[in-house]
């Protein structure tokens, strides 16, 4: 008989689906809306989106040590779900104080939310640990839902009708995650008593400190893979706006002719976001069959080589992207290009996204769980800030060609790294 995951993981899958979809949503739309309808410069637009992703990621490092020391996981999510509501409300209104205030609160929100969910699914395998690669697997599926439908529902409604409305059902997304969790919350079976019963000392075994430290380096090549997947928000999005050819004409079959010969319809280019959600549907599953088939056939998988696997398919997304966007002075460029670098670069998140998450709640000492959990995403932090920035400046470079060239150079950087040290950071895990 197949073992059966956790009955809890389906209330914190759709809860964060629902989190997702608003903030996949409502990313899809903040760069254009900065360059498009506020007419800020593309080097503002970079900085703000810079500041404001990178944000997101730097409070879950508060946000996790709150938890573990004060408030608890379920407080904290409630209280971030909460806050990001209020945030997508506020982005909602248009006024640029209300603008202003919703990144504030959804920063701050974020924080509270974004570590403890996933601590509280590693601590759902407690008993099962052998298959909480899979189950983090299934929960990124989760996400991936609502990053395929945010962009697709709000980035459509919000460029083609009310960018504020666009934000707006952001905030319905995040409304319809709180519920769930409120109601489901009685098949969230863990001890929290119990892991806050032991004091959050810095005395930590030898196997533990070894494990920290594979977290850190792990961190690191974390924070180099976001750098240049987060330019799908940014540089990437701004490329299919401005230098792909968007537009689609369908013809009919001739017994539609007395009324129209084909259909024409341009595609918004913040649609082109909600693919990376679609892909991540589409092969997760595999994925997931894998490192489930490795495990029953005993085969060793290091997870140093599963990062430079990321690290190679991101690469080659970038380098479609180079070849891409060397005639677009003269011609737009096809869609297809965009297409496929998401496809590849959607190959490369699920080589590490859910294996980082899943290897970080193994590593970290329980005491210290959702704070490390927050080191994680800390190197998201000035990943995703120094993404917007260099996006805003990729007008100073002599084409776009060359500026795309930036991530084919540094992911091949990483891949060589991670041959020489994937041995040594398996010996530091310990597993």
């Amino acid at each position: 008989m197949t073992e059966s995951h956790p009955k809890g993981v389906g209330i914190l899958f759709f809860t964060e689906m629902w989190e997702r979809f608003s903030y996949y949503g409502m990313r899809a739309l903040l760069f254009l809306y900065l360059v498009k309808n506020l007419n800020f410069s593309d080097e503002l637009a970079g900085s703000i989106y810079g500041a404001y992703t990178g944000f997101v990621y730097f409070t879950p490092s508060i946000g996790g040590y709150l938890a573990d020391q004060f408030l608890g996981y379920r407080k904290s999510i409630l209280l971030g779900g909460f806050l990001m509501m209020c945030g997508h409300i506020s982005l909602a209104i248009e006024n640029n104080y209300f603008f202003m205030l919703g990144l504030f609160l959804l920063v701050i929100g974020n924080g509270f939310f974004k570590p403890n969910i996933s601590t509280l699914l590693g601590l759902l395998y407690k008993d099962k640990p052998h298959m909480k690669d899979s189950g983090f697997t299934i929960f990124y599926m989760g996400i991936n839902i609502g990053g395929m439908l945010g962009p697709l529902i709000c980035g459509y409604i919000g460029e083609t009708y009310s960018w504020h409305l666009g934000f707006g059902l952001a905030g319905l997304g995040m409304f319809f995650g709180l519920i769930v969790f409120i109601f489901g919350s009685k098949y969230l079976d863990f001890q929290e008593k119990e892991k806050k019963s032991t004091p959050a000392t810095l005395d930590f075994s030898p196997i533990e400190t070894d494990r920290i430290w594979a977290i850190v380096y792990l961190s690191l090549f974390s924070l180099l893979f976001w750098f240049a997947f987060e330019q799908a928000g940014s540089s990437i999005n701004l490329f299919a706006d401005r230098h792909t050819e968007r537009n689609i004409a369908i013809k009919l079959p001739e017994f539609f002719s007395t009324y129209a010969s084909e259909i024409k319809f341009m595609i918004p280019a913040s649609v082109f976001q909600s693919l990376n959600g679609f892909l991540i549907l589409l092969f997760a599953p595999l994925f997931s069959l894998i490192w489930a088939t490795f495990h029953k056939r005993k085969i060793k998988i290091y997870t140093g080589l599963q990062f430079f696997t990321a690290f190679l398919f991101l690469m080659i997304g970038f380098y479609i992207l180079v070849v891409g966007s060397k005639n677009i002075l003269i011609e737009k460029s096809s869609m297809y290009f965009v297409i496929l670098a998401y496809i590849f670069h959607t190959l490369g998140e699920l080589c590490i996204s859910p294996v980082g998450l899943s290897t970080v709640s193994k590593l970290a000492p329980l005491r210290v769980a959702s704070l490390l959990m927050g080191l994680w995403f800390l190197s998201n932090a000035i990943s995703h800030y120094l993404s917007g920035y260099i996006s805003g400046h990729m007008s100073k470079f002599s084409s776009l060609s060359v500026f795309f060239s930036i991530f084919v150079y540094t992911s091949l950087f990483a891949c060589v790294l991670l041959l020489f040290t994937f041995k040594k950071i398996q010996r530091l895990m310990h597993i």
